[in-house]
């Protein structure tokens, strides 16, 4: 049988603490080792492949699309709208790099997302349904799993936090749309609790908010710590150490740091968004402003059933995104475009 040759187009793994980069190694190691029998993964490759997978929009990669003879597939990552609160451009350059993206995704053959709530947005600025397919992110169980009271001991004291702390974790880059802000905030109003922020500025100086942001990160509240960026493969120790993983974003598309903490059976606590509710399947707690995410924790803290509720919830959660799942819609969607184009061509 012909292998079929992909060729993964990526420059995600350049920046330490960018989900995007998580997902785009899980999913080429994927497809590589669990998948090699039927593809030949090659990563940045000059030769013609049958499909070229985009993982990033760099400008060289559009070029590769437009003389590729083979199928063009692009992961869907952000959509031009959430480039709001993000980063800090001026509003022409704003513009074109919308327009640029939109371009990118319909010069794509297919249209990979991670969440299907954003089908309908994709559709909106044009982009034809029929070509978008939706394949979620996952996380291996090996790279991310509960770890024993010995080991969490030992990375609490690394992180000088006391033994029996309760903390809750925050997971992401430091920027307006992630809610570092309403994270201190409700720190603030919690001052028995231990809150642990896992993230720098992936993008420096035109971070959206840095100024305001620098300010809180260097001189945050008592109870508040900023670990900075933390390698990928120290990630486990750090869920493990928590208590809760509370992400306050007001933008997501599908947070690998919740994939990550769910192998560890963290209960989550969410702000409330309609793009949690269909690859979530509820099992989350949800607030739509501080004074409740502040009496969520409380909860947690203080109701061991209740706790223990959310931790199943987790583990639930935690089983449908195997990679035995996605391993069989990532082998069902490249053979078929490929055996698509190939009966096309006989015709």
């Amino acid at each position: 049988m012909h292998k079929i040759r992909i060729n993964m187009l990526s420059n995600a793994d350049k920046v330490d603490g960018q989900g995007v980069g998580s997902a785009y190694l899980e999913q080429v190691a994927l497809v590589r080792d669990e998948l090699n029998e039927y593809f030949d993964v090659v990563i940045n490759d000059s030769k013609p492949a049958d499909i070229i997978h985009c993982h990033t929009i760099l400008p060289q990669y559009l070029i590769k699309m437009k003389t590729n003879k083979g199928i063009n597939v692009a992961y869907v990552h952000f959509l031009p709208d959430t480039l709001d609160g993000s980063i800090q451009l001026p509003h022409s350059a704003l513009v074109v790099f919308k327009k640029y993206i939109t371009h990118f995704y319909n010069t794509a053959d297919y249209l990979i997302v991670v969440n299907p709530i954003f089908i309908k947005d994709l559709v909106k600025i044009g982009i034809p349904q029929e070509k978008i397919r939706y394949i979620p992110n996952f996380v291996s169980k090996d790279t991310f799993f509960k770890q024993s009271q010995d080991q969490i001991i030992k990375t609490k004291k690394h992180y000088q936090i006391k033994q029996d702390d309760f903390v809750v974790l925050g997971v992401g880059q430091v920027q307006t749309r992630k809610g570092v802000k309403d994270f201190v905030e409700v720190a603030k109003s919690l001052p028995d609790i231990t809150f642990v922020w896992a993230g720098g500025f992936s993008f420096g100086k035109i971070t959206d908010g840095y100024e305001e942001l620098k300010e809180i990160y260097e001189n945050p509240p008592e109870n508040v710590r900023f670990i900075g960026i933390v390698p990928r493969e120290a990630m486990n120790d750090i869920y493990n150490m928590a208590d809760i993983l509370f992400m306050p974003s007001y933008n997501e598309l599908f947070p690998m740091s919740i994939l990550e903490a769910i192998n560890s059976q963290k209960p989550l606590l969410l702000r409330n968004l309609e793009l949690y509710e269909d690859i979530l399947f509820k099992k989350y707690l949800t607030a739509d402003n501080n004074n409740n995410f502040a009496k969520n924790i409380l909860k947690l803290k203080d109701d061991s059933s209740f706790y223990q509720q959310y931790q199943q919830y987790s583990y639930e959660i935690s089983q449908y995104y195997s990679k035995e799942h996605v391993k069989e819609m990532w082998k069902d969607f490249y053979l078929g475009i490929y055996n698509k184009k190939t009966t096309k061509k006989k015709l």
